[in-house]
Order: C-alpha cells, then structure tokens, then sequence
C-alpha cells in the first residue's frame, strides 16, 4: 500500500518536530495565553507589554478571557495633554474573545475585547487644579496576526510533535472609538479617534527559555471635537519591546520585559501643543494552569522614566477559558522520522 499523500506547506521551509509526550490536560489553555487583549484596556495604548504574543496556537481553539485591572499614578491616558502632577487612580474589568485560525497553512489568531473602567484623581490642567472622576467603556481593540516562518498551521493532536526555533510574525491592532468620552473634559476613557498599530515579532526558543523582540508603530486619525471643539493630530508613535520568558515543567511560564517608545508629537488646529513623547517601561507576567481548560494570568508593569505623561503602575489579573482545537492533521508539519528497523536472520 503506497503511504497517505501529504499537503505541501505553502512558501515556507517545514517546521522542526520532535519526539513528545502528549500534551497533559492543565496543558491546553496555559502555553498559547499571551496578548490575546492587545492594548484593549491600557490606561495608554501603546504602553502594555505583551509577552507570548506570537506563538504557534492549534488552528480551531477559542479562548475566553476576563479579568480585573487596577493602576495608580501620573497616568497617561494621553502623554500629550497639558496635565501636570496628576494623581489618578483607575479600575475596571475587561473581556474578550480570541480564534486561532490557518492562514494558508500559517498560523495566526483574530481576537477583539474591551472593558469598563472608573477613574478618579486630579491633576493641574493650564495651572488650574481640576478633579475628575468618571465611569465608562473603554475603546475596543481588534488585531489579526500571521505566523509568517517559523510557525506552520497544525491540529492540536499535532501539537506535541511541534517544536519551537525561530518564529516570525507580524499583526495589526485597531482601536475603535466607541469609550466613554466628553469633549469638554480632558481626562476620558476613550479618545475619539481611531488607531492602527501593525507590528512585527520576532522569536526564538532555546529549550524552555526564550527571548522575543516586538516593533510596532501607531498611527492616529483626527479627533475632531477635541477640548471644545478643537482639531487634534498627532504624528506616529514608535515602540520597541523585549521579553525573555520561561517555561516551567509544570506548565507555568513567566516573563520579564521592557517596553520604550518614542515620537507621537501632538498639534492642536495645526500648532505643536507639547513634545514628542520619550517614555520607557518595565513589568512581569505569570500564568500558570488551572485545570484542563482553565488559566490565570497576573502581570504588573511600572514607569522607569518618562518625558512626558508621567510614570505610572499598573496590576492585574484575568482568568482564561480555553476549548476547542481540530483533531485532524493539517500534514504541515514535517513528519517524524521513522525508526531504524532491521529484518531478522534465522
């Protein structure tokens, strides 16, 4: 009988495999659980770090995710406003949805999510002492990201035989403005504008230690009813962020990270309002399984410095429910090689 015919793998080398026990039960949500809600609740997007945010995850499983986050601080919901010496405490939930999906034999996920967040505290706005304190929902975030090398399509009964090297990704996060926002206030949940952040990751594991490197760039359209009325644009925001990260044989992994971005230079009715931004961040994450199905994942993040805005802190915690997964092979793993047999002599 001649041997089942395999697909070809589109464009790219085949993936390495490797011998593996199947994978345990408090394995199948804990090792795909990275940045499935990118910048969605931030108290400033583009100030997250995002761990694990490109990872080979079985084409076909889902992810529920739902959590709690609370920070304290100068905080910047916006770096560029004229705030200064703020003291701004904020809380909220959050929740989400994320696929994994094939690409053409690559694998990525589609994942979108929001919150509900209160913020109080004061701040001196033009000189003044203002107070606020405000409840409402945050902007929503949707990304998309491929696996371009590094990372095939596979089935979760495949997932054993995969083994991490290099992996390459890119990904795009909009934000869409649909927060809380009053016009003739400048502290809101949401910023009236939308943005897009493309992103490129690059990765590479070494056993259970492995180090990422992520790039992106944000761009924001037009807040045309800003502080009474005014037109607000500002230019793109550039970060850059590395994380080294470790998996325990339990299944728990942890990551430490820092995140620097620079640019995003506001003008107001077309003059130059303040400074470009230059801040830099620092944080950790941890997420460990549960059962089966189910993960926790706490992380806090905190200001090294910043030239404008202000260094705030961040703590939080989400809890992840994971099902789903194809059972059937997507034959875009190269596949095992077969051992070494001989033909007994009498």
């Amino acid at each position: 009988m001649l041997p089942a015919r395999t697909r070809a793998r589109p464009f790219l080398p085949r993936a390495r495999t490797r011998s593996f026990p199947p994978v345990r039960p408090s394995f199948i949500a804990a090792p795909f659980l990275g940045a499935l809600l990118v910048g969605a609740t931030a108290p400033a997007h583009g100030q997250t770090l995002d761990p694990r945010s490109f990872v080979n995850t079985p084409v076909g499983m889902n992810f529920v995710i739902g959590g709690y986050t609370y920070s304290w601080g100068n905080i910047a919901f916006d770096p560029t406003l004229p705030i200064e010496n703020a003291e701004i405490t904020t809380q909220g939930g959050i929740a989400g949805f994320a696929r994994a999906m094939n690409f053409w034999g690559l694998s990525g996920k589609v994942n979108a999510g929001g919150g509900f967040v209160c913020a109080n505290g004061s701040g001196d706005v033009l000189g003044a002492r203002e107070t606020r304190d405000v409840c409402g929902m945050t902007d929503l975030s949707a990304a998309a990201s491929v696996n371009f090398i590094g990372a095939p399509a596979i089935a979760l009964s495949e997932y054993p035989r995969y083994k991490q090297g290099f992996l390459m990704g890119g990904s795009l996060v909009v934000i869409v403005p649909v927060g809380q926002y009053d016009p003739t206030k400048l502290v809101n949940i949401g910023a009236h504008r939308w943005s897009f952040r493309p992103q490129l990751g690059l990765s590479r594991a070494m056993g259970r230690l492995t180090i990422e490197f992520l790039a992106a760039v944000t761009f924001y359209t037009r807040n045309g009813d800003f502080f009474n009325g005014r037109q607000r644009d500002q230019a793109p925001l550039y970060s850059g962020q590395l994380n080294v990260i470790y998996t325990f044989r339990s299944g728990i992994w942890g990551a430490v990270g820092g995140t620097a971005y620079g640019g995003g230079r506001s003008t107001i009715d077309g003059r130059p309002a303040l400074q470009f931004e230059e801040n830099y961040r620092l944080g950790g994450t941890l997420v460990f399984p549960v059962s089966r199905h189910n993960s926790v994942k706490v992380y806090g993040t905190t200001g090294l410095y910043a030239r404008t805005g202000g260094n705030f802190h961040v703590l939080g915690a989400s809890w992840v429910y994971a099902w789903g997964g194809r059972k059937a092979p997507l034959n875009y793993l190269e596949p095992a090689a077969a051992p070494a047999t001989t033909t007994p002599t009498r």
